[in-house]
Order: structure tokens, then sequence, then C-alpha cells
């Protein structure tokens, strides 16, 4: 009985070491299992696996960064498009959107304050396509359309008005204004994926294909 129970207090312990200093290294696995206490009474062996064959981690999805403005109507047409890649590629594709309000665009940095706190309120694109619905409406409305439709879509349209008072979310606008003049943009909307910047101000026809090209061919 005395070797049987050090036997466990042995196993015991190893599993402790193991877990409190082996735990989440991938590739190592202690496995114990009742044949192991039961051969551990008599030979004092125990079992370590290295899961060589263990699947890797799934790679994570690609991300589209989508540069765009809340006062651009072309930033409206490219919504079509990217409805479509969500269909068609779902969880598969991040999707992210990037703040680079036009100078030209007089309430445009308002509104992407605006979308800031609407994500943060748990709407973000709701809001956003709901403003780009109504981009040429902003041109003479302003911030009155911007607290109006958050509060069509439920959202605390008395925070939404104070967000853009306090001014809560320039610095995060501000910040991706900044990175998308570094890396080149100068319109919207335009896209980043694998490092490779396109253009949709232009044009869109053919730009869901070669985004769809860019997401087959990125790791």
């Amino acid at each position: 009985m005395g070797a049987s129970l050090s036997s466990l207090h042995r196993l015991t312990f190893l599993r402790t070491v193991t877990d409190r200093f082996f735990k989440g290294i991938p590739g190592l696995e202690l496995l114990l299992t009742p044949n192991d206490l039961a051969s551990e009474a008599g030979t004092g062996s125990w079992k370590t696996e290295c899961m060589n064959d263990a699947p890797s981690r799934p790679s994570r999805p690609p991300v589209l960064e989508v540069w765009y403005e809340l006062q651009c109507p072309d930033c409206r047409t490219a919504l079509a498009d990217l409805h479509a890649l969500r269909a068609r590629y779902g969880d598969a594709l991040r999707i992210e959107l990037r703040h680079f309000p036009l100078e030209k665009h007089k309430h445009a940095f308002a509104a992407a304050q605006a979308a800031e706190e609407a994500f943060a309120q748990g709407r973000g694109w709701p809001y956003v396509e709901a403003v780009l619905e109504r981009a040429e409406e902003l041109g003479s409305r302003g911030e009155q359309l911007l607290v109006e439709i958050a509060d069509k879509l439920g959202l605390d349209a008395e925070e939404m008005d104070t967000a853009l008072i306090d001014g809560r979310h320039i610095l995060t606008v501000d910040a991706d204004q900044a990175e998308g003049k570094a890396i080149g943009i100068t319109g919207t909307p335009s896209y980043v994926i694998g490092g490779k910047r396109l253009d949709g101000g232009k044009s869109q026809e053919g730009l869901r294909e070669r985004i769809e090209e860019l997401v087959r061919s990125t790791p």
C-alpha cells in the first residue's frame, strides 16, 4: 500500500509540474492513464508523447482593409462588392474599415468619428451603410443627420451627439488617416490586402475579381 501511495504521489507531482511549466507548449502532452498508474506501482515508469503529427493551428484569415469615408458616393458603390465578398468568403476573409476622410468633404471627419461611436455601441456596419446611403444629404445636413441616423437605428443618439462634441474618437480617426497617407492612400475607396494596394476610387470595374485573386493568393 505504501508503494502504491508513493507512486501516486510521484504521478501527482509529475502532473503538477507538467501542467505548471509545460502547459501550452505545442507538441508536448503528458498522458497519465489508469494503466500508467498500475505500471507505475511496479516499474516507476511514466509516459510523455510528442504530438509531432498534431494538426497545426488554423492560419488567420487574410485581412482586407477598406479605406473609406462616409461622404463618398464611390464608397457607397463599393458596398455591393463588400457584400459579395462577405457572402462568398464569410469568416475566411476579415474586412476592416479604415478611416480616410477627404478634406474636400467638410463633414467626412465628423462622420468618421460618428462611425467609431456606432462601432463602440455595437452597430457599426449598419450605421456606416445607412450614412453612405445618404452621402449627398450628409453634405448639406452634417452632424444633425449623423445623430438622426443613430436614433433611427436604435443607438444612443444623445451619446452619439456627446461623442461628436467631446471628440473622444478623434485620435483614432487621425491615426487611420496618418497611416493611410504613409502607405500611399490618396482617395476613397482604396483597398489593401497582403501588402498590395488597390485603388477603387477611379473605377469599380473588375475590382472585386482582383480582390478575390489576392484573397486566394494571400497565405
